[in-house]
């Protein structure tokens, strides 16, 4: 066997989530290989330029602070930047931009390229190898059509939406991974050949317009933020032009000659059998939905600085063409728009992820690791966050050290990978604040704070990355301490801490009346607010709402006590006589690692974890 087809990490996919898996993998010093289609395909914006949002923009921090890509290639390629919900609290701030899409993929490949322990193989994985039960490699056909075998000590799949892609345009039906890209079949028969169940699911994307072809006079001009705030935490205030989007709105009349197109809709013909993503649902499907609205918002958002690409975000769509032509022409300053790119649906295979355990690896096969959108996710930010999580992982395991699992308190990423291995998914899962019990924990200013330190044990963060979050913590540190200690007279002699937390009090205001005898003081406060502004926002943060986190605080202890009482992963649950029938079912096909996580398993009860506990301590 050719020794440069020895590794120790296969990953096959390179979107966001494989991307992701190989910066990862390589930072840990693996001997990786990446296996996708088209090297220049990898870290494509398949559907909207943007990254983060509320929710997603917070997972994009996460993986930031654990030293992964994702923010930085934001960083260095967004053409606009918004805080969303920025007069809301500070739990539901999401940090969003909109990035040039050509840029953003040339800045991943680049970063790959630089990773001295990865080899990008263009060509097909066709087969997962496994002897003894645990993956072995996997069976690989070039791009010239040559077939190799490349062994390797574990597996990361990230394929996307590419596995038995079907895609859909009116009656229009090919199959495809994404547009004018072909589809795969042989590793989902892979798959299921070892066990792995494989189900449907379904997405879309939205039509693709002419810049130069837009009347912008008739809609309404959407600027960036005044100073851009960055998604990594290397980064200050980012001094970049930014892009204006704008927006516009559907209409009645456009409503109306939708809905007398549903015969024609796939979505609605039984053409499309699987069920997409609830919050992000096509044109048709919300005009169904909400009868009774009579216009919709349209975003336009420029797909880069030096295109005339623009995407309309709001109208995803698998309609006929000749309808989306309708739709399009009849939009505010869309008239004359046109379409450079129609809209499509696509249905794939996904593996539902209650087969895998906390760590992305599966149950069946040992040493095989799921990421992306095949575990049922949609968004490039949920994709990046399990490529990270899995390839971290896999790497650990290969080295006999500890998994790398972070609990629903620590991260937006606990939240996601404990919904989706306990519950499962039933339509594409998309990260909210609301599915955070904790999200005033998880804010997107303190990702740092709660995972920098973490990364840096696991071998994630370098030194440069290191640095700077020692500082910047430091600095923390020094103003919490003059916010405890430091007292304004005029203000009944209350420290500063205190004073915060009345409502519309800020922190440059009260640093300006602190007594002249308290001079060194205000200094220091000045200094680290001028020289670490976001170590004093953060700051300030956890002081107004410290009654709310101290709350919060003995919330969590009281999980993270269930959660620290471990399961034996062998457990018999048909032997426990006392459990509920169902209750049995339920937790031998989802084998949680610890009491709390029995606890989220849908349909287990308290009672029931009680007893499960009483068992363990008994056995």
């Amino acid at each position: 066997m050719n020794p440069q087809r020895n590794f120790d990490i296969v990953i096959v996919g390179g979107g966001h989530a494989g991307a992701e898996a190989a910066w990862a993998a390589s930072r840990l010093g693996a001997n990786v290989a990446l296996v996708t289609l088209s090297r220049e395909t990898i870290g494509v914006m398949s559907c909207n330029p943007a990254i983060g949002g509320v929710g997603k923009g917070q997972i994009v921090r996460e993986i930031d602070a654990l030293g992964g890509l994702m923010g930085l290639a934001a960083d260095a390629t967004g053409i606009q930047f918004r805080m969303l919900n920025a007069s809301k609290g500070p739990a539901v701030r999401g940090p969003r931009c909109q990035s040039d899409r050509h840029a953003y993929a040339a800045y991943v490949q680049q970063a790959l390229a630089g990773c001295s322990n990865l080899t990008i193989l263009e060509g097909e994985a066709t087969e997962i190898l496994v002897e003894a039960n645990r993956v072995a490699g996997v069976r690989w056909q070039g791009a010239a059509g040559s077939s190799e075998t490349i062994s390797a000590r574990a597996v990361v799949i990230t394929a996307g939406t590419f596995m038995r892609g079907v895609m859909h345009c009116g009656p229009t039906v090919w199959e495809g991974g994404r547009i004018d890209e072909p589809a795969v079949s042989s590793l989902s028969e892979s798959l299921e050949s070892l066990g792995i169940e494989l189900r449907r699911l379904k997405t879309g994307t939205c039509p693709r317009i002419d810049a130069t072809t837009i009347d912008y006079d008739r809609c309404t001009r959407q600027d960036g933020d005044a100073t851009p705030q960055p998604f990594s935490f290397l980064n200050g205030p980012l001094n970049i032009e930014q892009v204006p989007c704008w927006l516009t709105a559907t209409n009645a009349d456009i409503h109306d000659r939708v809905r007398a197109n549903f015969h024609r809709a796939p979505m609605f013909t039984g053409q499309i059998e699987s069920t997409g993503p609830r919050y992000c649902p096509s044109f048709e499907t919300k005009l169904e939905r909400f009868p009774e609205k009579d216009s919709h918002l349209v975003f336009i958002e420029p797909e880069g600085r030096d295109t005339n690409w623009v995407y309309l975000n709001g109208v995803s769509t698998s309609l006929p063409r000749d309808v989306q032509d309708y739709m399009i022409n009849h939009i505010a300053g869309l008239e004359k728009a046109a379409i450079l790119q129609y809209g499509y649906a696509i249905e794939y295979d996904f593996a539902q992820p209650t087969q895998l355990l906390s760590t992305l690896e599966t149950k069946q096969v040992g040493g095989l690791y799921l990421a992306g959108q095949l575990n049922g996710t949609t968004g490039y930010e949920e994709a990046a966050g399990q490529g990270l999580l899995a390839a971290t992982n896999a790497a650990l395991a290969l080295d006999g050290r500890e998994a790398m699992i972070l609990r629903r308190d620590q991260a937006y990423l606990g939240v996601m990978v404990d919904d989706l291995v306990t519950k499962g998914v039933t339509e594409p899962y998309r990260m909210f604040t609301s599915r955070a019990e904790h999200r005033l924990l998880l804010r997107a200013d303190n990702a740092d704070r709660r995972l920098t330190a973490l990364g840096r044990d696991v071998g994630l963060v370098d030194d440069a990355r290191w640095e700077t979050f020692s500082a910047k913590n430091t600095a923390c540190e020094t103003m919490a301490g003059l916010l405890a200690s430091t007292r304004i007279r005029e203000q009944g002699g209350k420290t500063i801490e205190e004073l915060l937390r009345r409502p519309g009090a800020a922190l440059a205001g009260l640093i300006a009346q602190i007594a002249p005898a308290a001079t060194a003081a205000r200094e220091s406060l000045e200094t680290i607010t001028r020289d670490q502004p976001a170590a004093a926002a953060t700051v300030a943060i956890d002081a107004q709402y410290a009654g709310y986190l101290s709350r919060q605080a003995s919330a969590v202890k009281q999980l993270q006590d269930l959660d620290a009482k471990k399961i034996p992963a062998d457990l018999d649950y048909a032997s426990i006589r006392q459990l509920r029938h169902e209750a049995r079912q339920r937790l031998a096909a989802i084998r949680p690692h610890t009491l709390g996580q029995a606890l989220r398993v849908s349909g287990i009860t308290p009672a029931d974890v009680t007893v499960l506990a009483v068992y363990i301590a008994a056995g």
